[in-house]
């Protein structure tokens, strides 16, 4: 069997998933865990991986093909030159373990000790502080024998 994506009317992820799982087709609806800032305001939201779109596991026989399309929230199966496009279970596993390690290492705590890896300060250690925004954060160095607070690319941080 292969996973084949489909294209999903917009907004509608969790409504196509549920229709999808009460036909019991596998499906693989991959979402992570995002900061976002709204009014000063730092919230953690959970937002799909590839908006728009969600992954079915049918063999190209199956009878279930032909309700695809009708079911509530599915848009329409991504196909090329009319014919569905297939993705291996390798691909789908490898998002699927992604995922884990990303769930995994969550995010970065006040006080947690971190290496910067870009920047003028490349190779140093670092505690980190705060976020300062949604791009940067506040670390503390050791400089000239005194902690000292640095504004850093968030990408920069390495925990």
């Amino acid at each position: 069997m292969n996973w084949y994506a489909l294209q999903l009317k917009p907004a509608q992820g969790d409504r196509a998933l549920a229709n999808l799982q009460n036909q019991d087709i596998a499906c693989f609806f991959p979402k992570i865990t995002v900061e976002k800032i709204k009014a000063g305001k730092r919230s953690k939201k959970l937002e799909p991986l590839f908006p728009g779109y969600l992954f079915v596991n049918l063999e190209q026989t199956d009878p279930m093909w032909a309700k695809l399309r009708s079911t509530r929230g599915v848009l329409k199966i991504v196909s090329f030159a009319n014919k569905p496009a297939a993705m291996s279970n390798e691909v789908i596993q490898h998002i699927k373990d992604s995922l884990d390690s990303v769930a995994e290492q969550g995010g970065i705590k006040p006080g947690q000790a971190v290496q910067l890896n870009e920047g003028p300060f490349e190779g140093i250690n670092a505690i980190f502080q705060a976020y300062d925004g949604e791009e940067r954060a506040i670390v503390l160095i050791n400089f000239m024998q005194k902690q000292q607070r640095v504004k850093v690319p968030v990408s920069a941080i390495k925990s």
